[in-house]
């Protein structure tokens, strides 16, 4: 009596970095630019456990939250962004202006501004929050901003030593 092999089943493999899709590599940047941007973020660090604890939470004074797409966030904060990364979790857009340099990013859904703050969390620094966007400016601005694009203003702990402790 003679036995069957069982069929051989196709194998799955990864793509070669050539064929990685775009969203792959976009949030990969988004990952190696958050230093540069986490690094204006000020020396002032809350005590919290790493976790995103809100310091400000009151509305702006227009009543409206800005909507999460990067060119509207941009002109109500008085810049034309320039798209840097254009994937399916995210958007994101520097502007540039005489008051500051400053990233703008805005998620399709809830979930992926979650995991980017999670990522965030190791660089810690302030930062504007709102439904489905993030600001990344310096923290002397962050109350205008908010003013002007409603939101959280959160502070993430960082890991390693405090600046200016040993």
């Amino acid at each position: 009596m003679s036995q069957q092999q069982p069929p051989a089943r196709p194998t799955r493999r990864s793509p070669s970095p050539a064929h990685r899709p775009p969203r792959a590599l976009a949030a990969a940047g988004a990952l190696l630019v958050l230093p540069l941007v986490a690094a204006c973020g000020g020396g002032d660090q809350g005590a919290g456990g790493g976790k995103a604890a809100p310091s400000v939470t009151a509305a702006p004074a227009a009543g409206v939250v800005a909507p999460a797409k990067v060119e509207v966030i941009a002109g109500l904060t008085g810049c034309k962004a320039k798209i840097r990364i254009d994937a399916d979790e995210l958007r994101q857009g520097l502007c540039h202006t005489k008051e500051a340099d400053y990233v703008i990013t805005t998620f399709p859904e809830e979930k992926f501004k979650e995991t980017w703050l999670e990522e965030a969390r190791v660089y810690g620094g302030k930062y504007l929050v709102g439904t489905r966007w993030v600001v990344s400016v310096k923290p002397a601005l962050l109350e205008s901003f908010r003013a002007k694009l409603g939101g959280t203003i959160i502070q993430l702990r960082g890991i390693g030593p405090e600046p200016g402790k040993r």
